[in-house]
């Protein structure tokens, strides 16, 4: 296996980003959150894609970030600065790209890992996954976008339970509480994560590039403006190739065949 810290492949119209530091738990030095960035940018842009794929390579999803790199680093907050500053910008393109992502969390997924599994559309977890914040543990403060993403999935209170208290949350209360989509046997996760990523491939992106973005939006949106969005948005869509397809095989009663223009 390639020793770069992110894997990118691609199978068609479905990008694979796989983190790929299993040694270390998958856990984010410098070099790993400019291959995230590098992979993200690519993904955003390659038009051929339909789909994005996000999961880690060995037992854990992702532990965090990689403490021995702090030590290291001397400078822990100049450190922190480029290391998070860098992991923030490969999660914007992620989650503002307009083709869905489907995150795979093969295992546990701790501090920046945990931020990192919030940002699927879909997020199926293996049954031996866990998530913990774990920031407080070490005098810090979450990132990733945790502090944004998780009250949103869980509501605040269950969000300061888990940030405040750093207390370790299983695959199935993550299930309970819509912190994942689902959970799966592990032996099952990478067969029916290739399954959903292909019907994820089929839908019409465009439609769903509208919805993402429409979804991001509006939390920090009145009711009129979110509602003025939505028409722009619906509007648009009906002009898109997809739509026309779309409509065209409900009244021929034919499966759609999109094309994500």
């Amino acid at each position: 296996m390639s020793g770069a810290p992110v894997l990118l492949d691609s199978d068609g119209t479905i990008a694979m980003i796989t983190l790929n530091r299993p040694e270390a738990g998958n856990t984010v030095n410098l070099p790993l959150a400019q291959a995230l960035l590098d992979a993200a940018v690519h993904c955003d842009e390659d038009a051929s894609l339909r789909c994005v794929v996000l999961t880690g390579t060995g037992k854990l999803f992702c532990g965090g970030g990689d403490l021995s790199a702090f030590g290291d680093a001397g400078d822990i907050p100049a450190f922190l600065d480029a290391l998070a500053t860098t992991l923030h910008k490969a999660i914007s393109r992620l989650l503002r790209m307009r083709k869905p992502l489907l995150v795979l969390v093969n295992g546990p997924a701790a501090g920046a890992g945990l931020s990192l599994s919030l940002l699927g559309d879909i997020v199926i977890a293996s049954e031996s996954a866990h998530f913990m914040a774990a920031y407080g543990s070490v005098g810090l403060s979450p990132d990733g976008g945790m502090s944004w993403l998780l009250p949103r999935l869980v509501g605040m209170r269950r969000a300061q339970g888990i940030i405040i208290s750093n207390r370790r949350v299983s695959a199935e209360e993550a299930a309970a509480i819509g912190l994942v989509t689902r959970t799966l046997p592990d032996a099952d996760l990478a067969e029916e994560g290739r399954r959903q990523a292909h019907i994820l491939a089929a839908a019409p992106t465009s439609g769903i590039a509208a919805a993402r973005a429409l979804l991001l939006e509006s939390f920090n949106s009145s009711l009129e403006a979110q509602l003025d969005r939505e028409v722009r948005a619906i509007v648009a869509a009906g002009a898109t190739q997809d739509c026309r397809e779309g409509v065209a095989a409900f009244v021929a009663r034919r499966s759609p065949r999109f094309s994500g223009v």
